[in-house]
């Protein structure tokens, strides 16, 4: 679509980014963004505080601190009791008080199908904008939360998942990427992005492609839930796992000891999963210390950027 352009725009829908980010004036832009989906869980009020963490994400991935949000309903009235909507409601309500967002609104719609989520917006200095581009030569990847919710989610829709996995999947989703961001933004990071839907690896061929760096993921020091792997190996993959490994499997060179279980669950379709962060490699250990000490106890160093291959992943 030919795009209207505008020398305010620091980031717009040309690239993949998480957010889109303009800029007000020398020193405030302003970090948007929108996101909505179907329930993955049951319980309604849990629900809400997912849809609620996952839409904030994309804010703190920028490096932005979101400040007001608005509600998006889809709600079919004539099949579900309206306290269903009241709890999804409650459960984003309540992410959105743990994050500091104000909630100024929002727009409903009847609709056959149940869906929620937010549009968020955020502000951030508009030269400490942190991008899915600018990875260097060096730089360490740390992961803040752990792999896996996709297919546990898709083990829980098959009556087969346990109440330990299902719990700690639940609880990684629910959990806001406002500290892991606070933290990474205290000192100097190079690119970011959060882990959703396309899976880990989807989200870092995003941050290598086009440029002049490949990656090297250390397939043993990626953290994964409870579950996951025995899971995968019983071949409960969720769809959306599958397309991201057969779209991008041409930019991944992998060992021969890497499964492909193994390779699923590093494509894993996430909700609301965390930051993938590429530091300086003398900033990497201050920073995961910080994480550690603050709480993000799932973060991670699990690879570093390369010269060569360019545009490619290995994983080792």
């Amino acid at each position: 679509m030919p795009l209207i352009s505008d020398p305010n725009l620091i980031v717009g829908i040309e690239s993949a980014e998480d957010a889109g980010v303009y800029k007000l004036r020398e020193d405030l832009a302003i970090v948007q963004t929108l996101d909505f989906f179907t329930p993955i869980v049951d319980d309604p009020y849990t629900f809400g505080q997912v849809a609620a963490a996952n839409s904030l994400s994309d804010v703190y991935a920028m490096g932005g601190k979101p400040i007001v949000a608005m509600n998006i309903i889809c709600f079919p009235i004539q099949k579900m009791d309206i306290s269903i909507l009241q709890e999804i409601l409650k459960g984003g309500l309540q992410k959105l008080r743990e994050a500091g967002v104000l909630l100024v609104g929002g727009h409903s719609v009847e609709d056959n199908e149940l869906k929620y989520g937010l549009s968020v917006t955020g502000t951030v200095h508009p030269e400490k904008v942190v991008t899915n581009k600018g990875a260097r030569i060096g730089d360490k990847l740390i992961l803040t939360k752990p792999l896996g919710t996709g297919i546990i989610n898709t083990a829980v829709k098959g009556g087969l998942a346990d109440e330990r996995s299902t719990a700690q999947s639940i609880e990684c989703m629910i959990t806001l990427n406002k500290k892991a961001a606070e933290l990474m933004m205290e000192m100097e990071v190079h690119a970011c992005t959060d882990i959703t839907g396309f899976g880990l690896l989807g989200h870092a061929c995003e941050m290598i492609e086009g440029e002049d760096v490949g990656m090297l993921i250390y397939s043993s020091a990626v953290p994964v839930l409870p579950g996951t792997e025995e899971f995968a190996a019983m071949g409960l993959i969720p769809g959306g796992t599958i397309r991201n490994r057969d779209f991008r499997l041409p930019m991944i060179e992998r060992a021969a000891e890497i499964s492909d279980e193994r390779l699923l669950i590093l494509f894993d379709a996430q909700t609301s999963g965390g930051l993938l962060i590429s530091v300086p490699e003398q900033k990497a250990s201050v920073l995961l210390k910080r994480l550690h000490q603050e709480g993000v106890n799932g973060a991670a160093i699990i690879g570093e950027v390369l010269e060569q291959p360019k545009g490619k992943i290995m994983i080792r």
